[in-house]
Protein backbone atom coordinates (compact mmCIF):
# COMPACT_ATOMS: atom_id res chain seq x y z
CA UNK A 1 0.00 0.00 0.00
CA UNK A 2 2.89 2.33 0.76
CA UNK A 3 4.26 1.88 -2.76
CA UNK A 4 0.82 2.43 -4.30
CA UNK A 5 0.23 5.59 -2.24
CA UNK A 6 3.68 6.87 -3.18
CA UNK A 7 3.01 6.25 -6.87
CA UNK A 8 -0.18 8.32 -6.68
CA UNK A 9 1.58 11.15 -4.85
CA UNK A 10 4.81 11.20 -6.88
CA UNK A 11 3.67 10.45 -10.45
CA UNK A 12 3.32 13.27 -12.95
CA UNK A 13 -0.03 15.10 -12.83
CA UNK A 14 -2.39 15.09 -15.82
CA UNK A 15 -5.81 16.63 -16.46
CA UNK A 16 -7.31 13.63 -18.26
CA UNK A 17 -8.02 10.68 -15.96
CA UNK A 18 -6.85 8.13 -18.56
CA UNK A 19 -3.48 9.85 -18.94
CA UNK A 20 -3.19 10.20 -15.16
CA UNK A 21 -3.79 6.48 -14.71
CA UNK A 22 -1.20 5.76 -17.41
CA UNK A 23 1.38 7.90 -15.57
CA UNK A 24 0.61 6.16 -12.27
CA UNK A 25 0.96 2.73 -13.89
CA UNK A 26 4.32 3.67 -15.44
CA UNK A 27 5.56 5.05 -12.14
CA UNK A 28 4.51 2.05 -10.07
CA UNK A 29 5.78 -0.43 -12.67
CA UNK A 30 9.24 1.10 -12.62
CA UNK A 31 9.37 1.27 -8.85
CA UNK A 32 8.13 -2.30 -8.39
CA UNK A 33 10.83 -3.39 -10.85
CA UNK A 34 13.48 -1.53 -8.83
CA UNK A 35 12.11 -2.93 -5.56
CA UNK A 36 12.12 -6.53 -6.81
CA UNK A 37 15.47 -6.17 -8.51
CA UNK A 38 17.06 -4.82 -5.35
CA UNK A 39 15.56 -7.64 -3.29
CA UNK A 40 16.98 -10.45 -5.38
CA UNK A 41 20.15 -12.23 -4.36
CA UNK A 42 23.18 -12.08 -6.66
CA UNK A 43 22.66 -15.64 -7.86
CA UNK A 44 19.06 -14.89 -8.87
CA UNK A 45 19.74 -11.64 -10.74
CA UNK A 46 20.96 -13.39 -13.89
CA UNK A 47 17.82 -15.54 -14.00
CA UNK A 48 15.63 -12.48 -13.48
CA UNK A 49 17.43 -10.53 -16.23
CA UNK A 50 17.13 -13.53 -18.58
CA UNK A 51 13.38 -13.69 -17.93
CA UNK A 52 13.04 -9.95 -18.65
CA UNK A 53 15.07 -10.29 -21.87
CA UNK A 54 12.94 -13.23 -23.05
CA UNK A 55 9.75 -11.27 -22.37
CA UNK A 56 11.06 -8.23 -24.25
CA UNK A 57 12.12 -10.36 -27.22
CA UNK A 58 8.78 -12.19 -27.35
CA UNK A 59 6.89 -8.89 -27.11
CA UNK A 60 9.03 -7.43 -29.91
CA UNK A 61 8.31 -10.61 -31.92
CA UNK A 62 12.02 -11.33 -32.34
CA UNK A 63 11.52 -14.83 -30.87
CA UNK A 64 8.50 -16.99 -30.07
CA UNK A 65 7.40 -18.69 -26.88
CA UNK A 66 8.39 -21.97 -28.54
CA UNK A 67 11.96 -20.66 -28.90
CA UNK A 68 12.03 -19.80 -25.19
CA UNK A 69 10.76 -23.28 -24.33
CA UNK A 70 13.48 -24.90 -26.45
CA UNK A 71 16.11 -22.79 -24.69
CA UNK A 72 14.77 -23.55 -21.20
CA UNK A 73 13.85 -27.21 -21.67
CA UNK A 74 16.34 -28.25 -24.32
CA UNK A 75 15.21 -31.09 -26.55
CA UNK A 76 12.49 -32.10 -24.09
CA UNK A 77 10.19 -29.35 -25.40
CA UNK A 78 10.37 -30.55 -29.01
CA UNK A 79 7.77 -32.88 -30.46
CA UNK A 80 9.56 -36.09 -31.43
CA UNK A 81 7.13 -36.79 -34.30
CA UNK A 82 7.50 -33.40 -35.98
CA UNK A 83 11.26 -32.89 -35.52
CA UNK A 84 13.98 -34.64 -37.51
Amino acid sequence: MRLFDESIDQSEREQQPSKRVEKIIKYITYHVYKYVNRGLFERDKVTYILMICFKLLVTAEKITNADVNVFLKGGASLDIKSEK
